[in-house]
């Protein structure tokens, strides 16, 4: 068998989920397909209607930094065909031996963490040259209920807050699924994937790419020229003719309309304004006019809101809200189980002393736990607050991030050298709280959990 560009994903797409209990995006395969194609990320971003800072600054570095991990060995763009063939070569082919390493990586489990069950990775019908898996997730029955029931009701509009990483994406991508099966249209549209120097700063351009993503998305063709005239009706006047005399007539069907990090305009007053106002716009109109009432609305964000908005211009005052927690102990033990470890308080309550509830933070030690059984938990735990430890990429970017900004910096200094929350410039507080590094207490803030606290604190004394 010859290696190519479907033995490259399958190999990426096993290699990550043996790690990190996940599979490849959509995005990161539209990544590897045009790096093999020798694209560059501005072509890559065009071909598939990104934008290109989305692209080459948020996905391909994240996914080179996931198969460095997952593979052993640093990758980048220039030579991850290379490493994924050596990954190719060096891994049976057969299913045999996928299970029978299962089973000897279960069995080593088992000595230091008490294993409970294992995790199937293959469906039935599974052939040689597939690999079906799994997604691990932990289910919010409560909050999902609400949602799901929610957007069952003409004119509905949820506001779903939680910091990033926290799982809001997982917990709406399994809502919608269940809408589908009404016989519902979704749109699943993310904000981070606009050029902020293109579309953030000119309503106008916003608004064309935000149509353009929503045609894509319901896989209708592209009527922008059609419809729109800035000229004589205006951005707002034809943005909203072009949902209602279009992407809502073209079906009977109701459609739910998520829009995800919304936040990231916050910054921008020139389009927020305007934008913000649309959405209220249409979710009073979707509560009256017929066909409008197949509209749904569901706005995700990472942080309270602090921007000023006219309060009958706002869609932050409507509809259901809904705060995405961290995950309960109890949760945090059907995870571990998931995952075929200990649920029991000799591994969760001390993971939960140094990161709290945090979904990802917990799902990077289970799958740490579950893929090198000759680490211990106490090991893990050690190393944990060090750049040898398993944190370390997500540590890093953060550290990074907060370096390119010196108020924020600033502030965040304040917040991990205080043994107390701490009350700091509210914007900062905000940002701080949108990253995930901290957490409100009242008008104060702290550091989210204890492994940011250690961390963080070691960087800044030594800054």
């Amino acid at each position: 068998m010859n290696f190519d560009l479907d033995e490259a994903i399958k190999i990426a797409n096993q290699a990550v989920f043996s790690k990190f209990y996940r599979k490849l995006s959509d995005v990161e395969i539209i990544v590897i397909k045009g790096a093999w194609e020798r694209y560059e990320y501005d072509q890559i971003a065009a071909r598939h209607q990104y934008a290109t800072s989305y692209i080459s600054q948020d996905v391909a570095p994240k996914l080179w930094n996931l198969l460095t991990d997952a593979l052993g060995e640093k990758v980048k763009k220039s030579n991850f065909k290379e490493a994924l063939k050596r990954s190719w070569e060096n891994s049976s082919t057969s299913q045999t031996d996928v299970l029978t390493s299962e089973s000897a990586t279960t069995k080593n489990t088992a000595k230091h963490h008490k294993l409970k069950e294992t995790i199937p990775l293959q469906s039935s019908n599974q052939t040689k040259q597939s690999l079906v898996v799994t997604e691990l997730y932990v289910e919010r029955f409560t909050i999902e209920f609400i949602c799901y029931e929610t957007l069952l009701q003409p004119g509905s509009l949820i506001r779903l807050k939680a910091p990033k990483l926290m799982g809001k994406t997982s917990l709406m991508e399994r809502v919608l699924a269940k809408v589908v099966k009404e016989g519902y249209r979704t749109v699943n549209l993310s904000l981070e994937m606009a050029d902020r120097k293109t579309h953030f700063t000119n309503l106008n351009k916003f608004l064309r790419w935000f149509c353009l993503n929503l045609s894509r998305e319901l896989k209708l063709p592209n009527r922008l020229d059609e419809y729109w005239d800035e000229e004589g009706m205006g951005a707002k006047v034809s943005c909203t003719t072009y949902l209602e005399e279009y992407l809502l007539a073209d079906a009977d069907n109701p459609l739910v309309l998520y829009l995800d990090d919304v936040d990231v305009l916050f910054p921008y007053p020139e389009v927020y304004e305007d934008f913000f106002g649309l959405l209220r716009s249409w979710y009073e109109k979707a509560r009256s006019r017929p066909n409008w009432k197949k509209l749904r609305l569901a706005i995700a964000h990472a942080t309270d809101v602090y921007i000023r908005l006219n309060i009958n211009q706002s869609p932050f005052n409507v509809g259901v809200p809904i705060e995405l927690p961290e995950f309960t102990k109890e949760q945090v033990q059907e995870f571990a189980r998931q995952y075929g470890l200990s649920e029991d308080s000799s591994l969760v309550d001390p993971l939960m002393k140094l990161v709290g509830g945090h979904p990802y933070l917990l799902q990077l030690a289970f799958s740490h736990l579950k893929n090198s059984p000759d680490i211990t938990l106490e090991q893990l735990l050690a190393e944990a607050i060090t750049d040898a430890g398993i944190y370390r990429h997500h540590l890093r970017e953060y550290w990074l991030s907060l370096q390119q900004d010196p108020k924020l910096m600033s502030a965040f200094q304040t917040v991990i050298t205080s043994t107390k929350p701490v009350r700091v410039e509210s914007i900062s507080a905000y940002q701080l709280q949108s990253m995930g590094l901290v957490k409100l207490a009242g008008n104060e803030v702290e550091p989210r959990c204890q492994l940011y606290r250690s961390y963080f604190g070691k960087m800044v004394n030594f800054s």
